[in-house]
């Protein structure tokens, strides 16, 4: 289980830079930007429960769901959470549709806004729009690859985003605002490259719910 810290890569380069060694953090980022891609390039299917938790500045837990999800590159995918409110999340390429049940409404978006609703969405997308749109950073932590991604532009939702790749497969995401709220994903039962049917992707509007476009 991975504790919610800047990682050593990230602190080193930061470090790096104030002393003015410029030249090897980039090196050191263009490496692990490869590296990342190595691990995403292959990605064409991905499908896994999950376990998100929301945890405050402090590390106290916010907020606890479950569920599972289905992704399919590039563009599409479904993010269902079952426990403990009802929530989808679809992306059919084009449009992301969040619906939800207990307020019988769903909010359209452009996929260009991807992660306004769940940070797995990234994913979706090439590996080459990721790396250039983050400065990519690499470790090894227990084993497994940790890339962590500061993003390029300051107008995003979040100050950092970090994948856990144990091997080839993703096992956890999480992101961090610029409140010091994170949002940690845990992936399990996980099936990579696996068919999976075109209509798990398109979303059916419910009859009576409000629609709101942004």
């Amino acid at each position: 289980m991975r504790h919610f810290a800047i990682p050593r890569s990230f602190s080193f380069a930061l470090a790096a830079s104030a002393l003015g060694f410029i030249a090897a953090p980039l090196a050191w980022a263009s490496e692990a930007a490869e590296r990342l891609t190595e691990r995403l390039d292959p990605l064409e299917t991905y499908e896994a429960r999950f376990d998100q938790q929301i945890l405050d500045s402090s590390g106290e837990r916010l907020q606890q769901a479950e569920g599972e999800m289905w992704l399919s590159r590039p563009g599409m995918l479904r993010w269902e959470v079952a426990a403990p409110y009802s929530q989808t999340v679809v992306s059919d390429g084009d449009e992301v549709y969040l619906y939800d049940p207990d307020l019988e409404q769903v909010t359209v978006q452009d996929l260009d806004n991807r992660v306004t609703y769940t940070p797995a969405l990234l994913l979706s997308g090439s590996a080459g729009e990721l790396t250039d749109s983050f400065d990519v950073f690499h470790e090894q932590e227990n084993g497994d690859d940790v890339f962590t991604l500061i993003p390029v532009s300051p107008d995003t939702l979040f100050e950092e985003l970090s994948m856990t790749f144990d091997g080839d497969t993703l096992t956890e995401l999480w992101m961090a605002d610029s409140t010091g709220q994170r949002t940690a994903i845990r992936f399990s039962g996980i099936h990579q490259n696996a068919p999976i049917d075109d209509a798990r992707f398109r979303f059916d509007m419910p009859d009576g719910v409000d629609v709101i476009r942004e």
